[in-house]
């Protein structure tokens, strides 16, 4: 391997998601110790400004716990919730207070899966972290836990953090993580390596991936990372993992860690949250004709082509596009409420609004708000 992999040093534009477990203590409280020597690193990559950093930080619930008297995290939404109101305020604090020390602002953003799969709000989220990096402000995001549900959590930040590395167009995404990166098994087990290198999914096939960490505050572990980091590399964003401790040897481009080399290209920003962050409200069963226009051709969906409608979703929810075998092919964003699609069912647009009126004269989902998630041949479970 080179001294300095590809992209790392010459990264303008940087994300770093760093968890909980890098953050807080054994009792769960926030470790001032472990949030100033991270703020250190990167003061010193913001190069007075020359380098942008998004910190995507978890550690909102677990800096809540202690204060309200919970030793552990806790496995119901509304305590998690609680604990999530009371420790974001803390740690947005310690973050502000230690990255004063260099005169850096910060700037709190906060996320729903909700809130970034539709268009109005994607634009909206790009937008607030765009311009806080162009006035030199450092944003924290953390998805917003005290008002999500389990229907529109992202459930963890690694990919909250790969989506917002393609939201902001970073050039680099860095995880940080209690673990010094990928291993070939379990990496407290003799004889296990540490894996430099992933070129490909096919790199990683076959090796057991660990859940959350030990310290049983996060939510995530090594396979939400290894997810996190297919997601930004297919969108052709490299991706380095270590640990928090190794992070100037990271920013550095040093052999620490595992490095993902990007796989594929940037495409349609809003397609990627909706393939990646969009929990689908219901599904639409499309007839043969319908899947080879929506997967093959990649036309609209018109009522035409329909001949199911399952769940209860309003017009603008996300919802998935099954073949009937029952495997999702697509998903996308509806125009009309499920109460209304049993009426619309294998019609033709016109006779629709000759029937109903011209609002009916249009697509179900149009093709610049649907991103398909398979091929026809290779059908996905849903």
């Amino acid at each position: 391997m080179s001294a300095a992999r590809p992209g790392v040093t010459d990264a303008r534009r940087i994300v770093v998601k760093v968890g909980s477990s890098s953050l807080t203590t054994a009792a769960g409280g926030l470790d001032a110790d472990r949030v100033d020597a991270l703020v250190d690193v990167l003061a010193k990559v913001r190069d007075g400004g020359e380098r942008q950093i998004v910190l995507v930080s978890s550690g909102a619930i677990a800096a809540g716990l202690a204060p309200l008297g919970l030793v552990r995290r806790p496995n119901d939404l509304a305590r998690q919730q609680a604990a999530a109101s009371v420790g974001q305020g803390l740690l947005v604090a310690r973050y502000t207070a230690s990255f004063a020390r260099y005169g850096v602002r910060v700037g709190q953003v906060l996320l729903t899966a909700d809130d970034t799969s539709r268009r109005a709000h994607y634009r909206n989220a790009y937008s607030t972290l765009d311009q806080l990096l162009e006035m030199g402000a450092l944003p924290v995001v953390n998805e917003n836990d005290t008002v999500a549900t389990d229907e529109i959590r992202f459930g963890d930040n690694d990919r909250l953090a790969a989506l917002v590395a393609h939201l902001v167009h970073a050039d680099l995404l860095v995880l940080l993580s209690d673990v010094d990166g990928l291993y070939d098994g379990d990496p407290s087990t003799p004889g296990t390596s540490r894996i430099a290198e992933v070129s490909g999914p096919g790199d990683i096939e076959g090796i057991t991936i660990g859940s959350a960490g030990k310290a049983g505050v996060g939510t995530g572990g090594m396979v939400t990372k290894v997810e996190a980091a297919g997601i930004a590399t297919a969108a052709g964003v490299p991706v380095v993992l270590t640990s928090a401790s190794r992070v100037a040897d990271a920013f550095a481009g040093r052999d620490t860690g595992t490095y993902f080399h990007p796989t594929g290209r940037r495409s349609a920003d809003r397609l990627l949250w909706l393939a990646h962050a969009s929990a689908p409200r219901g599904a639409l069963v499309l007839d043969d004709g319908a899947v080879r226009a929506v997967v093959d051709r990649r036309t609209s969906l018109l009522p035409a082509g329909i001949c199911g409608v399952e769940g209860e979703f309003s017009a603008g929810d996300p919802v998935e596009l099954r073949n009937t075998a029952g495997h999702a092919v697509a998903r996308g964003l509806v125009n009309f409420d499920a109460k209304e699609i049993p009426q619309l069912l294998g019609r033709s647009t016109h006779d629709l609004a000759r029937e109903l009126g011209p609002a009916y004269e249009r697509e179900v989902v149009h093709r610049d708000d649907l991103v398909v998630l398979t091929s026809r041949t290779a059908p996905r479970n849903g």
